[in-house]
C-alpha cells in the first residue's frame, strides 16, 4: 500500500509535490561563509532530510543565491551535491538566480548554456502544472528588478492557462519586510509585475532571499518564502538587531491540490521524535470502516 495515497478525510492526495529550498550560498573550497557557517555541511544535512521523506517529488526548486560569490567551483560543488539526489528521486532540478549569483557562471555551471549575462528564465511543465522561472537579479547589485523585456516574455507565457495552473519561482519576494535591511534589498517596481499577473492562472509565487520563512499575498496571489539552507535570520530579536544564526534551517514541502496549494515548513534538525504514527498504523486504519476508524481514533483517549 502507498500510504501517501490513503485518504481518510475529505481531501484527495495532492496532484503535484514540489520540494522548495533556497539560499545555499556555497563558496569555492567550502570556505566558511562569513567566517562562521559551514554552508556545504548544512546543504548536505538538508538534502539528507529531503531524501528521508521517502517521496518522489515532481520537482526540486532552488530559489536563488545558489553560491555566495558566483564562483565556478561553487556551482560545480552544488551540482555535484544535488544532482545525484535528484536522480535517485527521479525529479528535475529547477535553478533560480539570486543576487549573489553570477549569470555567466550559473548558466555554464548549472544549465550547460553559453556563459552570457542573459536573464536565467525558463518554463517547466510538471505534468500540467506550469512552473515559470524569473530572474529578478540586477548584475552588480543586491536589490531586485524585472525589466520590460522579461515582463513581456512573462505576459506571453501566461497568455494561455495551464491545466493545473502556474507557479512562479523567483528570488526576491514581492512582499514587505519588517527588517530594515531587506527594505533596501527588495524587488523594485512591483506594480509592473502585479499588472502582468492580473487575471492569469498564477496560483502561487515561490521565493527566497530573506533567510527566514514567511508568507503573504501579492496582487491576490499567495507568496511563500523558504528559509536558507546555509544560515537563517534570528527573528527572536528586535528588527534592527536581527542577525544570522547557524540554526533554524528548513525547506518547504509544496503540495498542489485542485483548489489549493499548501507550503509546509520542514525543519532540518536532529531531535527526539515520537513513534505513535507509522506506516503500520496507516495500514491498520485503512483496513477499518470509517465508523470503526472514528471509534478507534477520534475519541479522547482515557487515562
Amino acid at each position: 500500500m502507498d500510504e501517501a495515497s490513503v485518504q481518510f478525510g475529505q481531501y484527495p492526495p495532492a496532484l503535484r509535490t514540489i520540494v522548495h529550498l533556497s539560499d545555499t550560498h556555497l563558496l569555492a573550497g567550502n570556505v566558511p561563509l562569513g567566517g562562521h557557517y559551514d554552508a556545504g555541511a548544512n546543504l548536505h544535512r538538508t538534502l539528507a532530510a529531503v531524501e528521508r521523506l521517502g517521496i518522489r517529488p515532481d520537482a526540486i526548486v532552488f530559489t536563488g543565491d545558489l553560491t555566495d560569490l558566483g564562483e565556478p567551483e561553487a556551482y560545480a560543488a552544488l551540482r555535484g551535491a544535488v544532482e545525484p539526489l535528484a536522480e535517485r528521486l527521479g525529479a528535475p532540478v529547477v535553478w533560480v538566480a539570486g543576487n549573489h549569483d553570477e549569470r555567466p557562471a550559473l548558466r555554464r555551471g548549472l544549465l550547460d548554456l553559453e556563459p552570457t549575462e542573459q536573464p536565467v528564465t525558463g518554463v517547466r511543465d510538471l505534468g500540467g502544472l506550469r512552473l515559470v522561472v524569473l530572474d529578478t537579479t540586477v548584475p552588480g547589485w543586491h536589490h531586485g528588478e524585472l525589466d520590460e523585456s522579461q515582463l513581456q516574455w512573462l505576459r506571453a507565457v501566461l497568455s494561455e492557462p495551464a491545466p493545473l495552473g502556474t507557479l512562479v519561482a523567483m528570488h526576491h519576494p514581492p512582499l514587505p519586510s519588517h527588517l530594515p535591511l531587506f527594505d533596501i534589498l527588495e524587488l523594485r517596481e512591483q506594480p509592473r509585475l502585479a499588472e502582468v499577473l492580473a487575471g492569469t492562472d498564477v496560483r502561487g509565487i515561490l521565493a527566497g532571499h530573506l533567510h527566514h520563512s514567511t508568507n503573504g499575498t501579492f496582487a491576490g496571489i499567495p507568496v511563500s518564502v523558504a528559509a536558507a539552507t546555509c544560515y537563517t535570520m534570528n527573528l527572536a530579536r528586535p528588527a534592527v538587531d536581527v542577525n544570522g544564526m547557524d540554526a533554524g534551517q528548513s525547506f518547504h514541502l509544496v503540495h498542489v491540490y485542485a483548489d489549493t496549494i499548501t507550503h509546509a515548513v520542514v525543519p532540518v534538525v536532529d531531535a527526539p521524535t515520537g513513534d505513535y504514527f507509522s506506516a503500520e498504523w496507516v495500514q491498520r486504519m485503512a483496513a477499518l470502516t470509517p465508523a470503526e476508524r472514528l471509534e478507534a481514533f477520534s475519541r479522547k483517549r482515557r487515562a
